[in-house]
């Protein structure tokens, strides 16, 4: 599972861009005991949600015509100026050149080969998330594309993360992990064939899962706060208790217990 440890390729970001800050900032505090802070007056909108004082996801305004709400995941590029090469030696698109953030770190934002976006982060003095695997916090991303294969190529170049494949009810489900260390251990998500079973999730996309204690009390309690359930509650074996839900401005998340670690 996801920790704090970064290294080339972790998810070290998570921000979610929504047309009503303060709306979203509701939403989630509500769902996850999470509190937001502004970046202050030069961020533009941008800040940041915390549990207990660490940072573990961040929120801004929409900035692009066009653009809907969705949640973005973030991976640690030690030298963001090659990889943005690479994502383009490799078929993807980069649609924020790598640029400064005042001293923080460095930023990209891109989209792969299948239409799946996602972004880039070099960190400065800002490393990437404070908190992860907790309750209430970011613990695994997913990639659904039409191609896993291609997928895993793709960002194999990119960051040489490691996959291991495994049967899973009508798929076969590939475990992603980063290139060096225990590749259990170091494990940070997967990639599935994109389908039709959830409602709404008819393109590609990296979906975050957040860690929580009681799946259904949290979808029930995004229900009653105007977020819709596009995948009830249900087990998946050897892995745990799963939905999939959207906010009330459409952004598609999902939420995990995940089942205790036979040691």
């Amino acid at each position: 599972m996801l920790g704090t440890d970064f290294r080339q390729g972790s998810p070290n970001w998570l921000d979610l861009g929504s047309p009503d800050i303060e709306a979203a900032a509701a939403f989630y505090g509500e769902l996850f005991g999470w509190r937001f802070v502004s970046a202050g007056p030069e961020a533009g909108g941008y800040g940041f949600f915390q549990l207990g004082g660490r940072t573990v996801a961040a929120l801004g305004p929409l900035t692009d015509e066009g653009a809907t709400s969705a949640w973005t995941v973030y991976f640690n590029a030690e030298d963001i100026q090659a990889t943005a090469k690479a994502v383009k030696a490799g078929g993807g698109r980069i649609r924020t050149e790598p640029m400064d953030v005042m001293g923080e770190g460095w930023l990209a934002q891109a989209t792969d080969p299948q239409g799946a976006e996602f972004a880039l982060w070099q960190p400065a003095k800002t490393g990437g998330l404070q908190l992860t695997s907790a309750d209430n916090t970011l613990v695994w991303v997913e990639l659904h594309v039409p191609d896993p294969g291609a997928a895993i190529g793709f960002y194999e170049g990119l960051f040489g993360w490691r996959h291991e494949e495994m049967r899973a009810p009508g798929m076969t489900y590939r475990v992603l992990s980063t290139a060096d260390g225990d590749q259990q251990q170091n494990s940070f998500g997967g990639v599935a064939p994109l389908g039709d079973e959830v409602s709404g999730a008819g393109s590609a996309r990296w979906v975050p899962y957040f860690n929580v204690p009681d799946v259904d009390a949290t979808v029930e309690a995004a229900d009653a706060n105007g977020g819709s359930v596009l995948m009830p509650a249900a087990d998946v074996p050897d892995v745990g208790r799963i939905a999939w839900l959207a906010d009330p401005a459409g952004a598609v998340f999902a939420l995990l217990k995940p089942n205790p670690r036979q040691g």
